[in-house]
C-alpha cells in the first residue's frame, strides 16, 4: 500500500507539474545517467553559453566588414565665425571714374584699388548629405574573406569547449561512481567488523573469549571508520564538482544510476574497438589549419595594400552666410558635386613591406607549432592507450585477487569460529579484500578516465559518448 500510495503520488505531481527547462527536469529527477548529465551540462553551462556567444560576435564582426562595400551616407552641419575676413585686392584703372584730370584719374583709382575689398561675411553655415562607394579596393575585399574564416574559427573554438566540457563531465561522472563504490566497499568492510565485534562480545559475554580478543575487535571497527567518513566525504564532494560542470544548483540531489561494474565486463571489447590513427578530428589541430588558412589570407590582404584603390564620392549641402544671427532672414544655397578618387600606393616609409615579412614569420611560427602539437598529441593518445590495456589488466589481476581474498575470508572466519585460528588472520584477510576491491574499482575507474581524455584528444563529440 504504501508503494502504491507512492507511485500514485509521483503521477499525481508529474501531472501539475509543466517542465521549464532541462534543469527543472534534473531537480525533480535524483537519478542521472551519463548521457543525461551531458545533456544537462550542454545546455546550462556557461562555457558552453560564452563559446556560442562569441560565435555571434564573430558574425556581428563579418557584417560591418561587409557593409563597408556598400554606401556610405553622412549628414553633417558646420559652422564658422571669421575673425578676420580675407582682402581681395584688384589691379587696373576703376572703370565710371570722371570729374578729374586724366592724371588726378589715374591716382584716384590706383588709391581706392590698393585699399583692398573685405570678402565674405562673419558667419557661415553649412549642411548636407555625403555619401562614398569604394568602387576597387583589392584590401578591403581580401579581409572580408578573413572575416569568414574567423566566424568558422569561432565555431571551431565553440566545438572544443563542448568537446572539453563533455570529458569533464564524463570524468566527474565517473569520479562518482569511483567514490560511491569505494564507500560500499568500506561500508561493507565496516558492516563485517561490527558484526564481528558483535559476535565476539557475546562469547566474550559468555566467557568463551578473553578480553583481548574484544578489544582487537573493537579497534578493529575504530579504524574502519575513518575511511568510512573520508569516503562518505569524497563522495560528496564529488557530487559537488559534477552539478559545478553540468551548471545546476549545487543543493540539487543528484545520483548516479550506473556503477562501475556496468563497465568492467565491457573493458576490453571497448579497447579493441579504438581507433587512433588519425586526428582529422582533433579541434587543436583543426584550428591550426584554420588560423594557417588566415594567415595566409592575411598575407594577401598585405599584399593588397600595394594596389591602387578607386572610389566615388557624391555630397549635396545648403550654404548661408550672413552677418547676424537672424535665421528667417538666411538664404540658403544648394550646391552639389561628385567625384571620383584614385589612390595609387607609391611610398609608405616601409610599412607594408615590414607588415609583410612579420605575416611570414607568424606562418613560419604558426608551421612549427603546428609540428610540434600533432607530436605531442600522438604522444599522448599512446599514453592513453597504454593506460587503458594497463588498466585491463589490473582489473583483471584484481578481480582474481577480490576472488582469492573473499575465499581466505570466509576461510579465516570458519577456522576463528572452530578455534583453529585467530583474530589477526580475520583482520589480515579483511584487509587484503578491502584492498582488492579497491584497486579493481581503481583499474575500472582509470580505464574509463583514460577512454574519456582519448575521446578529447580525438575530437570526438556528444555523439560519441557511450562506451
Amino acid at each position: 500500500m504504501m508503494k502504491n500510495g507512492f507511485l500514485v503520488g509521483m503521477a499525481i505531481a508529474a501531472m501539475v507539474s509543466v517542465p521549464m527547462s532541462v534543469m527543472a527536469q534534473a531537480d525533480s529527477t535524483s537519478m542521472l545517467s551519463l548521457p543525461k548529465a551531458i545533456e544537462i551540462a550542454l545546455s546550462e553551462s556557461p562555457t558552453v553559453k560564452v563559446a556560442n556567444n562569441e560565435i555571434t560576435k564573430q558574425e556581428y564582426g563579418r557584417k560591418g566588414t561587409l557593409a563597408s562595400l556598400f554606401p556610405q551616407i553622412d549628414f553633417g552641419a558646420d559652422y564658422s565665425r571669421t575673425i578676420k575676413k580675407q582682402v581681395m585686392y584688384m589691379s587696373g584703372s576703376m572703370p565710371g571714374m570722371s570729374g578729374s584730370t586724366e592724371g588726378e584719374g589715374e591716382s584716384g583709382a590706383s588709391s581706392k584699388a590698393n585699399a583692398g575689398i573685405a570678402v565674405g561675411r562673419n558667419n557661415t553655415w553649412s549642411m548636407g548629405f555625403s555619401a562614398s562607394l569604394p568602387v576597387i579596393a583589392p584590401q578591403l575585399w581580401k579581409q572580408l574573406s578573413i572575416t569568414a574564416d574567423q566566424v568558422e574559427l569561432a565555431v571551431e573554438q565553440s566545438r572544443e569547449s563542448k568537446i572539453k566540457l563533455i570529458s569533464n563531465v564524463r570524468q566527474a561522472y565517473y569520479t562518482v561512481m569511483l567514490a560511491k563504490d569505494s564507500y560500499n566497499v568500506y561500508k561493507e568492510t565496516y558492516q563485517n567488523t561490527l558484526d564481528n565485534y558483535t559476535d565476539i562480545k557475546q562469547k566474550y559475554d559468555q566467557g568463551l573469549l578473553s578480553e583481548y580478543d574484544l578489544i582487537r575487535a573493537d579497534v578493529a571497527v575504530k579504524n574502519v571508520e575513518p575511511s568510512l567518513f573520508d569516503a562518505q566525504n569524497a563522495v560528496v564532494l564529488a557530487k559537488w564538482q559534477l552539478k559545478a560542470l553540468m551548471g545546476i544548483d549545487l543543493n540539487a540531489d543528484i545520483d548516479c544510476r550506473e556503477s562501475l561494474d556496468d563497465y568492467a565486463d565491457r573493458l576490453e571489447e571497448v579497447y579493441m574497438q579504438i581507433d587512433t590513427t588519425a586526428l582529422t578530428s582533433n579541434s587543436t589541430m583543426r584550428q591550426l589549419a584554420m588560423q594557417a588558412t588566415m594567415l595566409r589570407k592575411t598575407k594577401e590582404a598585405t599584399q593588397a595594400a600595394y594596389y591602387p584603390t578607386l572610389g566615388v564620392a557624391f555630397s549635396y549641402k545648403w550654404n548661408a552666410m550672413s552677418e547676424d544671427f537672424k535665421f528667417k532672414d538666411y538664404r540658403w544655397d544648394p550646391y552639389a558635386m561628385i567625384g571620383v578618387s584614385l589612390k595609387i600606393p607609391i611610398f609608405s616609409g616601409g610599412k607594408r613591406y615590414n607588415s609583410l615579412r612579420q605575416t611570414k614569420v607568424d606562418m613560419a611560427n604558426l608551421e612549427l607549432t603546428r609540428f610540434d602539437t600533432e607530436r605531442n598529441l600522438m604522444v599522448a593518445l599512446k599514453s592513453y592507450t597504454d593506460q587503458m590495456k594497463t588498466s585491463i589488466r589490473s582489473h583483471n589481476a584484481a578481480e582474481q585477487g577480490v576472488m582469492q581474498a573473499r575465499k581466505g575470508y570466509d576461510i579465516a572466519k570458519k577456522r576463528y569460529d572452530t578455534g583453529a585460528g585467530t583474530l589477526l588472520e580475520i583482520n589480515d584477510s579483511r584487509l587484503s579484500l578491502t584492498r582488492a576491491q579497491l584497486q579493481s574499482n581503481q583499474a575500472v575507474y582509470n580505464f574509463l578516465k583514460a577512454k574519456a581524455s582519448l575521446d578529447e584528444t580525438l575530437g570526438k563529440d556528444e555523439t560519441t559518448i557511450n562506451e
